[in-house]
């Protein structure tokens, strides 16, 4: 009988150890998507910021758009293996 309680007793612990895991997994990704969401946002105000003060040509702004997809594509690629 004192066996039985032993063997619940770790049951109910190692259940409570995977919900814990679980919990800690699910506030990391919630992190990173808040990272990433920073990201795109200081992005985005970087590019509207780039074309009120400059005033530059179109050309100029698809670059940097395009710079700064690549650098949003490497981030979601670190944020990829960061989540594995």
């Amino acid at each position: 009988m004192l066996l039985v309680g032993a063997v619940v007793v770790l049951v109910v612990l190692l259940l409570v150890l995977v919900v814990l895991v679980l919990v800690l997994v699910v506030l990391v990704l919630v992190l990173v998507v808040l990272v990433v969401v920073l990201v795109v946002l200081v992005g985005v105000l970087a590019v509207v910021v780039f074309v009120i003060v400059a005033e530059v040509e179109v050309v100029l702004v698809v670059r940097f758009a395009m710079v700064l997809v690549v650098v949003l594509i490497e981030s979601g690629v670190v944020v990829v293996v960061v989540v594995v």
